[in-house]
């Protein structure tokens, strides 16, 4: 379902055909809330269908995740009615799903829900790869193999059966600060990425992120990609790592070093909190 904006419409053929080619006659079988192709301005519909949609899936038994479309924006306008009208089915699914979305990941990990992820959306099928080439299969079946099968190989590297781990889009962490739907990520290692933003902006989210005082209780800070950046005139003088480096130095939180996530078909699965002790 699409919690945010709109998904195309053409995408649930090109999904199901990409996970017929991965898995043949066993592929999983994928299906599309009607909901994902609605359009209410900036929507996939009004807040009222994109919160039905997602219960309509939570609180089915017959569905072993749910896979966000794509972000976009909007996922903040449902995430408080929604979650207090899930149903213990719906602690048992898989939550997949980056950017947007986070918000929803955060309130479903506050909520004690263990299998809630960080990772591709379907949207990202049709992202740009090296040199303009489309690329974003690589994207999707990573998600496919994590959701399908929990393939390690589809992990960010640093995620660990010791530490738990958590990661969000800088933005989205920086609007949750303060609301209901902000989990308590002491002993975490935060991992963030983040798109289209100046530098100065992510250096004033960096300010606020690491001034929280429950965040000062992480386990450190990794930083992923960082795309898109727009131009500053004059030059910001820092790179993002500096600037990340920076505020976790004044911080106090330790900072630990890059992780393979952003906004682009490279980007791996973080599953939040520990993961199985095999």
């Amino acid at each position: 379902m699409a919690p945010a904006s709109r998904l195309d419409p053409d995408m649930p053929e090109k999904i199901v055909a990409l996970a017929r080619t991965l898995y043949g006659d066993e592929a999983p079988e994928i299906v599309f809330h009607p909901q994902c192709f609605l359009s209410w301005g900036h929507f996939a519909g009004e807040d009222s269908a994109r919160a039905k949609a997602f219960l309509d899936i939570a609180n089915d038994e017959s569905f072993d995740a749910l896979w966000f479309a794509r972000g976009g924006y909007g996922s903040n306008r449902i995430a408080p009615d929604v979650l207090p009208a899930l149903k213990p089915v719906a602690r048992n699914k898989t939550y997949l799903g980056y950017s947007d979305t986070g918000f929803l990941l955060a309130g479903l990990y506050k909520a004690g829900f263990t299998h809630v992820a960080h990772g591709p959306v379907v949207a990202d099928l049709n992202r740009q790869g090296d040199h303009g080439m489309q690329g974003g299969e690589d994207a999707v079946a990573r998600a496919l193999c994590y959701m399908f099968e929990r393939d390690p190989k589809t992990l960010e590297p640093s995620a660990s059966a010791t530490i738990p781990s958590a990661a969000f889009n800088m933005s989205i962490l920086n609007n949750l600060i303060g609301t209901e739907l902000m989990p308590d990520l002491s002993g975490h290692v935060l991992m963030l990425e983040e798109t289209s933003e100046y530098l100065y902006s992510i250096d004033r989210m960096m300010f606020h992120i690491t001034a929280h005082e429950p965040l000062r209780k992480l386990a450190g800070i990794r930083l992923g990609r960082c795309s898109a950046i727009p131009d500053n005139d004059p030059p910001f003088g820092q790179t993002e790592e500096e600037i990340v480096k920076h505020w976790s130095a004044v911080s106090g939180i330790p900072y630990l070093g890059r992780a393979d996530i952003g906004h682009d078909i490279a980007n791996k699965v973080v599953p939040f909190g520990q993961l199985p002790k095999v």
